[in-house]
């Protein structure tokens, strides 16, 4: 069978996922005359991660200017910081002017993938059998919620969910209420909701570093003088780029004196706004400002210094129909259970089965610490891309960043197909394993590594799955592909690895 390529033809392309990334990919392979898209969304309209999280108090801790499409940027942001429903209808929109919602397959889940060279065989959730000749991943990171496994808690009598997975139907004033966990999702869940609630118990495993969100509601005249003068927008979209890499995205890959000013404006935001000495010590952790991913919340200390709320640093020993009980023997009766539990973060485009050339499986290539070339490709799965895939550096920059610069990165490996007609390209066991090497060497440097803590970006290799480089390094790499890290394969050509 011969490629597309050589065929002269446009590729068919199958896009997993209509979130953020998946639209982008759309637009961004549409301009470069890419036009036979097919993406497969699981659920009934677009979003992804905005439109699965509608907890109280969601917000982005990405500027608001920054966190957007550099095709589509938007003079009608509110606030700097925009919150989750303005997201997702923003999302939604980009999606309708840019005409993205013809490509898309809503409600028809992925279950399979198999690589019958030069094309890809896709399986539907319904049995349905399609082929392509190139497919994207564009899943998203953190999209499979992960409960705790507490001892009793299907017995609880009141309402307990997931925070990803928030019960809209249940009643929270007056109700006595548990959250379990204290990150970013769980900050800002407790912040938004402390005040309408009888009492409120935070279960605390680890004390996380926060600063202050600066947040800042936006007024009419300002978007109405970025609607008259477009380049305004895009002033504002370089100047949040340029300073969060300058400053945050630098202190967790070796910068000393940015580390230093996120831990004394972390101690300085403790010292603010807790005024209960004994419960500021309980609320300071014991390792290094960003090892975790640093919270930008200001809401989360006042909420709960308030005399209705309570930090429970002991274990939670099990939970009964009553609540829950700690393991020093305490209950703490509940009406309802959050679990702000965050999510799988080995999973990227698993469970979808994926078996590429040789029949080789992708979870069990991975087997718990999922790896990429660039954080887009994987030895054995030829015409595979991924969008913020594995070891990106999504600890310190935008997504939304990271998923255009990678589709740069796509657009010109098919590009390269075209212009030499190749049946497909796959990225070089060497040069894969040289990346990964020269990576795992490099982590150990960074904050993520030597600030003492664990974290969620830890996975099964004992190693965070990070970037440990300079943001702007990789941002560059993506802007200018070395073709000869792939093996390049014409119709007829025998495979380029071993099976």
């Amino acid at each position: 069978m011969a490629g597309w390529a050589s065929e002269g033809r446009t590729p068919r392309v199958a896009i997993i996922g209509a979130g953020m990334s998946g639209i982008a990919a759309v637009v961004h392979l549409r301009r470069a005359s890419y036009t036979d898209v097919t993406v497969f969304e699981k659920a009934d309209r677009v979003g992804g991660t905005w439109r699965e999280n509608t907890y109280p108090g969601l917000s982005c801790d990405v500027p608001s200017r920054w966190y957007s499409f550099s095709f589509a940027l938007n003079p009608e942001w509110t606030h700097r910081y925009s919150y989750g429903p303005e997201i997702q209808a923003y999302m939604e929109r980009v999606a309708r002017e840019f005409d993205v919602e013809r490509h898309i397959r809503f409600d028809t889940p992925v279950a399979a993938l198999r690589y019958d060279a030069p094309e890809w065989e896709l399986t539907t959730g319904a049995g349905e059998t399609l082929r392509f000749d190139v497919v994207i991943s564009a899943t998203g990171i953190l999209h499979r919620p992960v409960l705790p496994e507490f001892e009793g808690l299907e017995r609880f009598a009141g309402a307990a969910f997931h925070s990803a997975r928030w019960d809209h139907s249940v009643e929270l004033e007056g109700k006595r209420v548990g959250v379990v966990g204290t990150g970013s999702t769980a900050c800002q869940i407790v912040g938004a909701i402390t005040d309408q609630v009888a009492q409120m118990r935070v279960f605390q495993r680890t004390p996380q570093w926060m600063v202050p969100l600066p947040q800042v509601e936006y007024r009419s005249v300002t978007k109405a003088l970025l609607r008259r003068f477009p380049s305004l927008q895009r002033y504002g979209y370089d100047f949040y780029k340029d300073r969060m890499m300058r400053t945050f995205s630098e202190a967790t890959v070796g910068d000393a004196e940015q580390q230093q000013a996120l831990s004394e404006a972390s101690l300085q935001n403790l010292a603010d706004n807790v005024p209960d000495a004994e419960l500021r010590e309980r609320l300071t952790p014991d390792y290094q400002a960003a090892c975790k991913r640093l919270i930008f919340c200001s809401t989360f200390y006042p909420a709960i210094s308030q005399p209705h709320a309570e930090l429970v640093t002991e274990p939670i020993a099990r939970v009964v129909p009553e609540g829950v009980e700690t393991a020093d023997g305490v209950l703490h009766e509940l009406d309802v259970l959050v679990l702000a539990t965050g999510f799988d973060h080995t999973s990227f485009i698993l469970p979808t089965r994926v078996t590429g050339e040789g029949g080789r499986d992708l979870e069990t290539t991975w087997d718990g610490a999922p790896r990429a070339h660039r954080a887009v490709a994987v030895p054995g799965f030829p015409n595979f891309w991924m969008l913020e895939g594995p070891t990106g550096p999504v600890g310190n920059l935008s997504l939304i960043t990271i998923t255009e610069h990678q589709l740069e990165y796509v657009v010109a490996m098919l590009d390269r197909m075209r212009d030499e007609q190749l049946a497909s390209l796959e990225v070089r066991e060497e040069a894969f394993r040289d990346y990964n090497q020269a990576m795992k060497q490099a982590i150990r440097n960074t904050v993520w590594y030597t600030g003492g803590c664990t974290s969620w970006y830890y996975d099964k290799s004992g190693l965070p799955n990070l970037y440990p480089w300079s943001p702007q390094r990789y941002l560059d790499s993506m802007r200018a592909p070395r073709f000869d890290e792939y093996y390049e394969r014409r119709d007829g050509d025998a495979p380029a690895r071993a099976a």
